[in-house]
């Protein structure tokens, strides 16, 4: 696994299968995978909504998953 920050309150981790995932603050909240982009379909903070928008390069970029998929694809 490897962890990069990218930004203020903004961490990527890298798991070993290759998919990246957005963690803002201390949350998993976007993720890029070989099947593509995903992002919580829980609201978070106007904060947290600009984080993920930047990492997936727009705010219709992404399907939205249910935060539990997003939380087992680091577990």
């Amino acid at each position: 696994m490897k962890l990069t920050q990218i930004g203020s309150n903004q961490t990527e981790i890298t798991t070993a299968k290759g998919n990246r995932v957005l963690y803002s603050y201390e949350t998993p909240v976007a993720a890029w995978t070989e099947q593509g982009a995903f992002r919580t379909s829980t609201k978070w903070s106007m904060t947290t909504s600009k984080h993920i928008n930047a990492y997936l390069g727009g705010k219709d970029v992404g399907q939205e998953v249910d935060q539990q998929w997003l939380n087992n694809l680091v577990a």
